[in-house]
């Protein structure tokens, strides 16, 4: 026999209506609560029953997620997180990919195509952000990254400046002083590597150096490739860097690379940070020091902050703009071992 709600209550010791509450996403509760109902919810196997809840709130239980790149491993990673998190609260999660492309963000906050979400949440590379809340009303719409609705939509976002400046100086720290970039885009407008340079530059002034043009190295992408041409570049040079800031830890993988194949030792020689603490650079050798951003907290927040505008007037709940925390997680790339020239 199949467990209902009110089992569910009675197993965690709260009412139905908390239940229901944690099912639905419709109020916050307590992480202690919350954590209580879901274990009650998985001993007991409780299963709501999509449908009727939907025909009564007038809702599919269907949200969508629009990310720029389905096989980058950071949105991977994400992706993943925010379809755990939204099984908890019972939504199926349509995933897009928009390659950063204007049109298809466009589309997908249109709803052309005939899907009927109950919300979205958006990492815009091509749209700013206040089209990205013109477009979407009155679906609900959350917005992952550096853009600003100044108030129209809600955000979730890291401090990159901060982050890119904390990685910049550790790099300082261990007695580097020719610190090369990787990463920047002028082509794009999303802010993301515009922030990145501006946290790697602010540490370099405030240590008494000046950032060089010659030190910074713009891509066309943020891919192993882009990062190991970046870094051959540099190579190439008639002055070599020894350390490197890469924007993302693929761009740094790639670097990692090229340092590898052209002889160069690390962290020995050149030290390398990267940016999102994917897998895949825990696993590279040396390890890969990078700033990590807590991805499972970004999932949570911008669901919640999805909830809230679904299951509530957006006249009556403020825009959110949320900042996640990070930490800089120091490995092998950078760690002992290492010296300067």
């Amino acid at each position: 026999m199949s467990s209902s709600l009110k089992d569910v209550a009675a197993r965690a010791g709260v009412s139905a209506r908390t239940v229901s509450n944690v099912v639905n996403g419709a109020a916050r509760v307590s992480e202690e609560t919350r954590r209580r109902v879901q274990e009650a919810i998985d001993e007991l196997g409780y299963r709501p029953n999509l449908a009727a809840r939907s025909l009564r709130a007038g809702r599919t239980g269907i949200i969508g997620l629009a990310i720029p790149e389905l096989h980058s491993p950071y949105f991977g990673e994400l992706a993943g997180l925010l379809v755990d998190e939204a099984g908890r609260r019972s939504w199926t999660v349509i995933i897009d990919q928009t390659h950063g492309d204007a049109e298809a963000e466009r589309r997908l906050l249109k709803g052309d195509g005939g899907r009927v979400m109950d919300g979205l949440i958006i990492s815009p590379w091509a749209l700013e952000a206040q089209e990205v809340a013109d477009i979407a009303r009155p679906l609900p719409v959350v917005l992952l990254g550096e853009r600003n609705a100044q108030g129209r939509a809600d955000r979730v976002t890291v401090d990159n400046v901060a982050a890119a400046d904390e990685a910049t100086t550790h790099l300082l720290t261990l007695g580097r002083r020719r610190i090369a970039a990787i990463g920047l885009q002028p082509h794009l407008a999303n802010g993301t590597a515009e922030q990145r340079a501006e946290g790697y530059r602010r540490a370099l002034r405030r240590a008494g150096l000046t950032p060089e043009p010659r030190w910074e190295r713009t891509v066309g992408a943020l891919h192993r490739e882009d990062g190991a041409r970046a870094m051959a570049e540099l190579l190439d040079g008639d002055a070599v860097p020894d350390a490197v800031f890469a924007f993302t830890d693929e761009l740094a993988l790639g670097a990692l690379h090229m340092a590898h194949a052209r002889g160069v030792r690390v962290p020995q020689e050149l030290a390398i940070v990267g940016f999102d603490d994917i897998e895949d650079g825990r696993y590279s050798h040396p390890a890969l020091t990078t700033v990590s951003p807590d991805k499972r907290q970004i999932a949570q927040r911008a669901l919640q902050c999805l909830a809230d505008r679904i299951y509530s007037p957006s006249n009556e709940v403020a825009a959110s703009d949320l900042t996640v925390p990070h930490r800089l997680v120091v490995r092998g790339s950078t760690g002992p071992g290492a010296r300067v020239s």
